[in-house]
């Protein structure tokens, strides 16, 4: 319960503001595309798309991070999806505005709230991990890093300190993002040494 409590007060207005301004951006895009002839299901269809193409690209932009992937050229396709996003959302909400300056302010509000609530929830979802250590060719052995059990060792106390109980594998493998194999081998290694 205390978990739950903590997570709430932690995560929930991150979550009530990522509602709030998605609503409203949602609501610029869908306006928007109704006067200029997207009508009906369709009007709602291109603020989804403009709006989950946002929080998918920033999702796959964390996932990017997460596994070392390397752009080819000065931006990655993630980042240019999410661009195009952002730029599409805020251009609706600027067209419903009125053409003040307080209200493009106001009209741009959605969109940047949306994006700074989607940032902050893909940077919670996003666990460190730790480098892995190069070993010379001729040094190699079987088994994880030892860099990689010692993060591991640390996660598997900070969950046992947390819960009360030894860590599973299931939760190792989320924490550290590594498949289930290597999760069962550092768990074996752990309850081993």
């Amino acid at each position: 319960m205390r978990r739950i409590t903590r997570w709430l007060l932690d995560t929930g207005p991150v979550l009530v503001l990522a509602a709030i301004a998605g609503a409203g951006s949602f609501t610029h895009i869908r306006d928007t595309a109704t006067e200029h002839g997207q009508t009906g299901w369709m009007s709602w269809a291109v603020a989804i798309c403009i709006d989950l193409t946002c929080v998918m690209a920033a999702r796959e932009r964390q996932r990017d991070k997460q596994t070392g992937r390397r752009r080819n050229g000065p931006i990655s396709w993630p980042v240019l999806v999410l661009t195009g996003g952002i730029a599409l959302s805020l251009a609706a909400n600027l067209e419903q505005a009125d053409p003040t300056v307080w209200g493009w302010i106001t009209g741009a509000t959605p969109a940047a709230a949306f994006l700074i609530a989607v940032s902050m929830l893909e940077r919670r979802a996003t666990t460190p991990h730790p480098a892995p250590t190069p070993v010379p060719q001729n040094e190699r052995r079987s088994g994880p890093a030892p860099a990689l059990i010692d993060y591991a060792r640390r996660i598997a106390d900070e969950h046992h300190a947390r819960h009360g109980t030894p860590i599973t594998g299931d939760a190792l493998r989320t924490r550290l993002g590594v498949s289930d194999q290597l999760a069962t081998d550092l768990l074996h290694t752990l309850r081993t040494t």
